[in-house]
C-alpha cells in the first residue's frame, strides 16, 4: 500500500468536494479501492501504487478545472476522472470565445464586435488602448482577459491601477490605513474580479501580491516583469503620468489602458495624458487601439440614450479622439502589425 499527500490550500476546499462533501463521495465510489481522506487543504490518498498514480494523475486534472473555470460537477468529474487522455479530449472545453467561467459557473465572454477586438489586439500585441465612453465593458473586459492569462500561467501577476483623482494622488487625509483609502477608487476593479474568481482564491491571491491594486502614482520607479498590467480611468492621467506607467512595461508584460475622454476629471484644467499618448503612439508598432461607442454599452438602454445625449450637446460626436489622430469608427490605427 501507498500513501501520497495532495495540497490543495490553492483551491476552495469547499467548491472542490462539493457542499457536504458531495463531491468528494462521488469521487470515492469512482474509485471504491482508495481510501479517501479530507483535512482542511490536505487530502491525503492511500492505495496501491498503480491505481494512486492513475488517482493522482486525474484529480489534478478536476483541479485544473475548477482553477480555470471556478465550478466542476459530477459530470465533469466522471469526463476528467474517467475518461481517456487529458481535459482537452473531453466535452468539458466546448466555447473557445468563453474568457473566463466566474462564480456559479458564470460564463465571461466578449459580447460586442469591439470588445472581441479587445481580446484579439491584447492576442497579438504587448499594449492595447480601449477608448470608449461609460458601460461599454472596457474594463470588465480587460480583467477578465487578465484573469485568463493569470489561470493560463501565461503571466505571473495582474497588476490593476487606477489615478486617484478625487483625492490628488494625496490620501494622506482620508481614515483608515492604505487599503481603506485606496478601496473607494478601486472598487470598480474590485466588482469585476469577485465577478471571475472564487472569494477564497481572490483573497489569496490579494494577499500574496498576485493580484495587486494600486493608485497609479505607486508605479512610479517599477519595472512590471511577466505581468497583465491595466490602467484605468486613464484619461485622469496627466501627461507625465502615463509617460511613467507606459515605461514600466518589463519582459513578457501585456499592458492594458483603458480610459473615456468625455469624462476628464482632472483639476485645474490640467491636459489628459491619455489624448496625448493617442496622438503620440498611434504609428508605434505593436500598440492597438480600439475604439468603443454606443453600440457596446452592456448597461441598461438608459445608459446608451445618455451618452447620445451628452454627445450632441458636447460636440463629442462617436467619441473620437483629439483631431490629429484620425481614427475612423470601429478601426485600429496599426495596420502595419
Amino acid at each position: 500500500m501507498s500513501e501520497q499527500i495532495i495540497n490543495i490550500e490553492h483551491i476552495s476546499p469547499l467548491e472542490l468536494f462539493g457542499p457536504g462533501d458531495k463531491h468528494l463521495e462521488h469521487i470515492k465510489t469512482i474509485f471504491p479501492k482508495l481510501k479517501l481522506i479530507a483535512r482542511g487543504s490536505l487530502l491525503k490518498v492511500i492505495g496501491e501504487s498503480e491505481t494512486l498514480e492513475f488517482f493522482i494523475n486525474r484529480f489534478e486534472l478536476v483541479m485544473l478545472h475548477l482553477e480555470r473555470f471556478g465550478h466542476i460537477n459530477e459530470k465533469i468529474i466522471d469526463q476528467l476522472m474517467i475518461g481517456e487522455g487529458d481535459e482537452n479530449n473531453t466535452n468539458v472545453l466546448t466555447d473557445k470565445e468563453i474568457l473566463v467561467h466566474g462564480k456559479g459557473g458564470l460564463q465571461i465572454k466578449a459580447i460586442t464586435a469591439n470588445q472581441k477586438k479587445m481580446v484579439s489586439g491584447i492576442a497579438d500585441n504587448d499594449m492595447v488602448f480601449a477608448i470608449g465612453p461609460a458601460g461599454t465593458g472596457k474594463t470588465y473586459t480587460a480583467v477578465a482577459l487578465a484573469v485568463r492569462a493569470l489561470k493560463n500561467k501565461e503571466i505571473r501577476r495582474i497588476i490593476l491601477t487606477r489615478p486617484a483623482v478625487e483625492a490628488g494622488e494625496n490620501l494622506g487625509f482620508l481614515p483608515g490605513d492604505m487599503k481603506e483609502k485606496l478601496d473607494p477608487y478601486m472598487q470598480p476593479l474590485y466588482d469585476a474580479l469577485r465577478d471571475m474568481l472564487p472569494p477564497q482564491k481572490l483573497q489569496g491571491y490579494l494577499e500574496d501580491s498576485t493580484i495587486e491594486i494600486a493608485p497609479l502614482a505607486f508605479m512610479r520607479g517599477r519595472t512590471l516583469d511577466h505581468a497583465f498590467v491595466i490602467l484605468d480611468e486613464a484619461q485622469n492621467a496627466t501627461r507625465s503620468q502615463l509617460k511613467m506607467f507606459l515605461t514600466r512595461m518589463g519582459k513578457s508584460s501585456k499592458f492594458i489602458i483603458t480610459g473615456d475622454i468625455t469624462q476628464i476629471d482632472l483639476p485645474n484644467k490640467q491636459p489628459s495624458g491619455l489624448l496625448q499618448a493617442l496622438e503620440i503612439l498611434q504609428d508605434v508598432s505593436g500598440i492597438d487601439f480600439i475604439l468603443l461607442d454606443e453600440k457596446d454599452v452592456v448597461r441598461h438602454k438608459l445608459v446608451t440614450r445618455i451618452i447620445k445625449a451628452y454627445a450632441r450637446v458636447e460636440g463629442a460626436k462617436d467619441w473620437k479622439p483629439v483631431p490629429k489622430i484620425n481614427l475612423t469608427e470601429n478601426e485600429t490605427t496599426n495596420d502595419n502589425l
